[in-house]
């Protein structure tokens, strides 16, 4: 840290004694001077385009030896626009009173010269948190809310907090982790963490442009990180914000490793599979009309990952303990681990190994930092011979072997029935195996009438949303309704019949969709001028993601790119085929390729005997590119933007004398 900046900190934050961090209570903290920290207020003309500033943002963690862990965190937020007005009036602090405690040091709003214009909250409540409807969660959890009087403009909200562990379920066992860099103009920013001295932290440092103070008295080890006058960090669009060269980040860790995970979660579900009664008559009937190993399998994945509802229930010990599986089957419901484990015991019982896996349903785990923490997830791999095959229960319209795009390449932990563990990355597909291919064919009469069908295809990802169109079987009301609606959407007028779809509940099906097309007015006029309108939108709009993109930032930029991110995860494949009236020539726009790093698109216009054929393919790619290929993505997106023809222009022969 610049000495400069170093100086300006310690007049505002009184260093605490070497190995005693500071103990916050409701009377304040004794190691910053508050008024000192209300003078920081900065001029909002300075800071154009933000709407807040934190005028201190800081952690103190105190770590014992029995595994209980204090966390205090306090911030003075200064509110520079009405935009930020709103959202600090209201606030809302949770905890699980089953293995916490909570404590509200303070709340109050002030003026910079530390005038105190309210001095705790106007109204407050503690409530337990409403399970969700749709994928209902059943918790311990708690949630104050609280409202405050007296924020406008110019004002500052403080408040502290302490959570205190009290019963961690795996003892020893802990991640914790400070952004330094937080998104807005920080002038004080201080994370403290105070252990055992024999303790041995694994620590992990990003992007520090100051050293950490470390001390050791009492038998306490200290480290401080302490920087001022933080400058905000523009969020940029596609960015990488778990691996860059720009946020300031610390991690804290403890020195369990993997295996000591492993080993306590195999203990904590040792007995959770065994095959009963019930469950044996369940499979014997599940597997009934299966032909062979394979099909029996798929049969009692499908049965876990569709007729069994997810639901979570998350109290104390049971947010890690997956209940029995005669339990889920008898009500019917379960979530990821519950639904993971019935799964592994139901193929126990036909002689087929299966083990957890545990791991992350965003991804982004850590493998240098071993924590339960970064585990929220758990799904099943099958072992068949010299194969592995992972699949994920929760997600029911994804046949058995396909996992969702976030989990693919991810880190993963397999925990063997000993205790035993394997660190592994799950397999990922290449994008264009999440193909939307649609496919439009047909005639086109002198009059401009077009009569033909539609048909539509999915693969990967892309089948999801597909499957879940057809999960219930239409009557004959819905089946018309849909047919016009998906006919109308081609060429006006048009009308549908002859409608093909499938079971979205069967995975082994083809997700696919047929449609006749009737009547469909297909030309437009002008003069003498025929215009054909293409049925598919176009691509130009990626030309102002590319000027978007281009604009962000003050000057270079900074943060790594997701490829995938700036073109999507699914590809898509466009066909047009329409034979044209006799003797009609066509003035065909020309086609675009266009291949980079991030991706592929091809289009084409040509003419085949008497039909008119156009194409178009796009397919992004996985993996993150340096800032500096910026130049690179928006040179591409403006290469496809130039396939911009929503017309063909259509020459009858001329009229006989």
């Amino acid at each position: 840290m610049p000495r400069s900046h170093l100086l300006l900190l310690l007049a505002v934050v009184a260093a605490p004694l070497a190995g005693q961090a500071p103990v916050i209570t409701p009377d304040g903290d004794p190691s910053v001077r508050s008024d000192t920290i209300y003078a920081l207020a900065v001029d909002p003309a300075a800071h154009p385009g933000e709407s807040a500033a934190y005028l201190l943002d800081d952690g103190v963690i105190r770590i014992e030896r029995d595994g209980t862990i204090s966390r205090t965190y306090r911030q003075v937020i200064q509110i520079l626009t009405e935009d930020a007005v709103k959202p600090e009036q209201e606030w809302s602090f949770s905890w699980h009173p089953g293995y916490e405690s909570f404590r509200l040091n303070w709340i109050r709003v002030v003026r910079p010269d530390g005038t105190v214009i309210s001095a705790g909250p106007s109204q407050q409540q503690v409530t337990d948190v409403p399970a969700e409807m749709g994928d209902p969660e059943y918790s311990d959890q708690k949630v104050l809310r609280l409202s405050l009087s007296g924020v406008a403009v110019g004002t500052e909200v403080d408040y502290s907090t302490t959570t205190v562990l009290t019963k961690p379920f795996l003892p020893g066992d802990f991640l914790l982790s400070w952004s330094i860099s937080n998104g807005l103009t920080t002038r004080r920013s201080r994370y403290i963490v105070e252990a055992p001295a024999g303790l041995k932290l694994r620590l992990e440092e990003h992007n520090l442009d100051f050293a950490r103070r470390s001390t050791t008295r009492d038998g306490r080890q200290e480290l401080v990180w302490a920087a001022a006058d933080l400058s905000r960090i523009k969020s940029e669009s596609f960015a990488d914000y778990d691996t860059n060269a720009v946020m300031m980040g610390v991690k804290v860790g403890s020195p369990e490793t993997w295996s000591d995970i492993g080993r306590w979660y195999a203990g904590l579900a040792r007995d959770r599979y065994v095959v009963t009664p019930l469950l044996r008559a369940k499979v014997q009937a599940l597997v009934a009309g299966a032909h062979t190993l394979d099909d029996s399998i798929r049969a009692i994945h499908r049965f876990v990952a569709q007729d069994i509802r997810y639901v979570s229930i998350d109290f104390g010990i049971g947010g890690y303990r997956p209940r029995l599986p005669d339990s889920v089957l008898t009500t019917g419901f379960g979530d990821c681990k519950d639904k993971a484990t019935l799964f592994i015991t139901a193929l126990k019982a036909i002689g087929v190994r299966a083990d957890p896996v545990l791991l992350r349903s965003t991804g982004h785990v850590d493998p240098e930092l071993p924590a339960l923490d970064q585990f929220d997830h758990e799904i099943a791999v099958v072992e068949r011979g010299p194969a592995r095959v992972y699949t994920d229960l929760t997600t029911e319209f994804r046949p058995y072997g396909e996992l969702p795009s976030p989990e693919q390449g991810q880190f993963g932990l397999i925990v063997h029935a000993d205790g035993s563990t394997e660190q592994i990355r799950f397999p990922e597909v290449p994008v264009i195996a999440n193909v939307d291919s649609l496919f439009v064919a047909g005639t086109l009469s002198p009059a401009g009438v077009f009569n033909g069908y539609f048909r539509e295809r999915a693969a990967g990802s892309s089948a999801v949303d597909l499957r879940q169109t057809f999960v219930t079987p239409y009557d004959s009301t819905d089946r018309a309704k849909f047919e016009q609606r998906l006919a109308q959407g081609w060429f006006t007028g048009t009308k549908g019949d002859s409608l093909v779809i499938f079971d979205g509940k069967d995975l082994a099906a083809v997700p696919q969709v047929k449609l006749a097309l009737h009547d469909g007015v297909a030309l437009e006029k002008s003069g003498d001028t025929r215009y054909l309108r293409l049925p598919f939108g176009d691509v130009t709009s990626l030309a102002t993601t590319a000027d978007r993109l281009e604009a962000e930032p003050d000057g270079p930029r900074r943060f790594p790119i997701v490829a995938v991110d700036a073109v999507g995860n699914d590809a898509f494949y466009r066909e047009f085929r329409v034979v044209l009236p006799s003797g009609w020539r066509a003035e065909l726009p020309q086609g675009v390729t266009a291949t980079s790093a991030f991706g592929e698109y091809r289009s084409g216009y040509q003419v085949e005997g008497d039909t008119l054929v156009l194409t178009r393919w796009m397919a992004g790619v996985r993996g993150v590119a340096a800032p500096q290929r910026l130049g690179e993505l928006t040179a591409w997106l403006r290469a496809v933007a130039k396939d911009n023809a929503r017309f063909i222009v259509l020459d009858p022969p001329p009229a006989s004398p």
